[in-house]
Formats: structure tokens, C-alpha cells, sequence
């Protein structure tokens, strides 16, 4: 989803959970993509000095942005274990953070919730990426 979608799977193989999932990602992609595409592009956390990688696009209108978190390590106990500061967002607006992409049935790792721009790109915050959520992917809306 970071750049061009696409899935290499034979859709009559698929479970319903399964359908659904891809059918969400769909469309959570055609949402996002000009922010992804036209976007100022962050990258958050190093994957070589942590055991996830982090990078986020923001639009230039900065009321929107996407943040992909991603496990690169399957040690024990690898993950995300302390905030990641987010970058370009407006730090006097107020945003909404919501995981998207979650699978049907599961809890997302994160509860939506609205924080400053200046206490995202300050303090940060900690998508809970580990061994059982290997992929998180908020959704970063300006509400104020």
C-alpha cells in the first residue's frame, strides 16, 4: 500500500475474513492514495537500529496522513516498544488516529484517539507492532 497496491492471490481460494480483508484494504487504499502518491513522504524509524521499520506520507494541505509500521525482526520480543515521533503535520491542529486495515474479528492495537500535532511530533506514539500484529497501519486525520 505504500506505493502501487496489488495482491498476488487467486480470489476463489480465499475465505470470507479473507475477501473481506483484502476488500477493506481496497478500498482504504483508493481513500488514501493521493496522499500516498502526491505526499511528503517521512521516514520514522530506521529498520536497521529497531526491530520495525516506520515511515508515513502526509498531504500537502497537512489534514491528512498515513503511517505504516512494519515488523523486521521475529526475535522474541521484537517490536515497537517505545513511541515513534511522527513528522509534517501541522503542530496547532488537532488529529484523529485510527487503525485501518485490521482483520475481521481481530482488535485493532490501538484505540482511535485525538492528540495535537505538536504532541505527535514531539512525544510520538507507539503503534504496538510485536509477533502477533506484524503490520499497523493508522489513518492520521485533522479534525481542528
Amino acid at each position: 500500500m505504500m506505493g502501487k497496491l496489488g495482491f498476488d492471490i487467486v480470489l476463489d481460494d480465499l475465505e470470507p475474513d479473507e475477501l473481506k480483508f483484502c476488500q477493506d484494504a481496497i478500498n482504504s487504499y483508493n481513500a488514501l492514495e493521493p496522499t500516498i502518491w502526491q505526499g511528503t513522504q517521512f521516514h520514522l524509524q530506521d529498520p536497521w537500529k529497531n526491530d520495525a521499520a516506520s515511515l508515513m506520507f502526509v498531504n500537502k494541505e497537512q489534514d491528512e496522513a498515513v503511517m505504516f509500521t512494519y515488523l523486521v525482526n521475529s526475535r522474541y520480543g521484537a517490536g515497537t516498544h517505545n513511541p515513534i515521533v511522527l513528522k509534517g503535520l501541522d503542530a496547532t491542529a488537532t488529529y484523529k488516529i485510527e487503525e485501518i486495515n485490521v482483520y475481521p474479528g481481530t482488535q485493532p492495537t490501538m484505540n482511535t484517539a485525538e492528540y495535537s500535532g505538536d504532541f505527535l511530533m514531539k512525544v510520538g506514539l507507539n503503534p504496538n507492532v510485536n509477533q502477533y500484529h506484524t503490520s499497523v497501519v493508522l489513518k492520521i486525520t485533522r479534525v481542528k
